[in-house]
């Protein structure tokens, strides 16, 4: 019987992510083998690299090609090459054009402290040994999509001559917080049965909303645990009880700051994947994805070899499971990450001594010896 065919489109950005890219693809090839599924590849530009070479951060073809795929793979964008241009013509537009474009609405940014890394975390090890979390974030609403937004002059009399208002609307419909909701709840009941629902209802509109939906929508699932807590409180006890989250779900603004925190908690941004998805499935039946690391474009260390390849990688395995559906290939990808860790081997960001030091392509063949 003929392989199946899957239609990946690679889009490597800016700084380091060409190279953990590159790295990340062998690995992947090589966890694939056996599986019955080949990868047809097709690479294009998103970013910065997109600014450079079109003068636009996401070509319309670009995202033309995204919509045909069956997967994305992202690398990191930006970098202070572009940190002058305006707000809609930066590289971090091209994150929101395939967001908005594929329609992706979930993001999910698991955070799991690997046994061999727990010392890396800036916590005490009784605090963070054993998290394993899961962010559930809305993508395509909120602050960062709302309307009106802008910059206007001001010309009361009681302001300066110069003086100017900045302003952004927090927007939320039922449906979209209907759709991020179930996500969390069916991404819960795989694991321990717990959602945390996280808004600003006590001030906000759009949150008093949030959690009237969570509420009533928790009765769907009756099986899940369901909690409310105000953002300023679930980023304290990030910090102080991490381990008493399952499932976090909340809006863009607060789960794109939450995300981050989260993700620190496990010693080393680089070491994190992340998941983007939508309701569209793709030819193989499964979910349509981007996938990306959550760490940046380190422009710093671009060209090195020394950059971390693993948030890249497991973020293959989340391409794996979720848009691919070869659940057993993306265990077995992640145990050889876990095994390389486990044996000694660390990159320059969460190096510690008596450890093993390697580089970007060394680190991806040792995760490829134990697979």
């Amino acid at each position: 019987m003929a392989a199946k065919k899957a239609k990946i489109l690679i889009l490597g950005g800016d700084g380091i992510g060409p190279e953990v890219m590159d790295e990340s693809v062998r690995v992947l090839e090589k966890s694939l083998e056996g599986s019955g599924l080949k990868l047809d590849y097709e690479k294009d530009l998103a970013g910065g690299c997109s600014i450079d070479q079109h003068g636009i951060p996401l070509a319309p073809e670009t995202l033309k090609k995204a919509k045909k795929a069956d997967a994305v793979l992202l690398g990191a964008v930006g970098g202070p090459k572009w940190d002058a241009l305006p707000h809609e013509k930066r590289p971090e537009q091209a994150l929101l054009g395939l967001r908005s474009g594929l329609k992706l609405f979930a993001n999910l940014r698991p955070a799991k402290i690997l046994p061999a890394l727990v010392t890396a975390s800036s916590l005490k090890e009784d605090v963070v040994g054993g998290i394993d979390l899961l962010v559930v974030r809305e993508l395509t609403g909120g602050i960062y999509f709302g309307k009106p937004r802008g910059i206007k002059d001001l010309k009361s009399k009681d302001q300066g001559p110069k003086s100017k208002k900045g302003f952004n609307t927090e927007v939320y419909t039922t449906t979209e917080i209907d759709r991020i909701l179930r996500s969390a709840f069916d991404a819960a009941r795989v694991r321990r049965k717990k959602v945390t629902s996280v808004d600003k209802a006590n001030i906000l509109e759009s949150s008093i909303l949030w959690r009237e939906t969570a509420t009533a929508l928790g009765k769907d699932y009756p099986d899940v645990t369901l909690e409310h807590m105000y953002v300023d409180n679930c980023a304290m006890q990030l910090v102080r009880n991490p381990k008493q989250f399952d499932v976090i779900v909340t809006t863009n603004l607060f789960g794109d700051i939450l995300s981050d925190e989260a993700a620190m908690l496990t010693g080393s941004i680089g070491m994190l994947p992340s998941a983007s998805l939508g309701a569209k499935k793709n030819r193989l039946g499964f979910a349509q994805g981007m996938y990306e690391p959550v760490h940046g474009s380190a422009p710093d260390i671009a060209g090195k070899g020394i950059a971390n390849p693993l948030a890249t990688i497991l973020s293959c395995a989340l391409m794996v499971r979720y848009s691919l559906g070869r659940d057993n290939v993306a265990v077995r990808l992640e145990k050889a990450v876990e095994k390389a860790l486990e044996d000694g081997f660390r990159c320059g960001d969460i190096f510690e001594e008596g450890k093993i030091k390697v580089g970007t392509k060394e680190m991806a063949e040792k995760v490829m010896e134990r697979l």
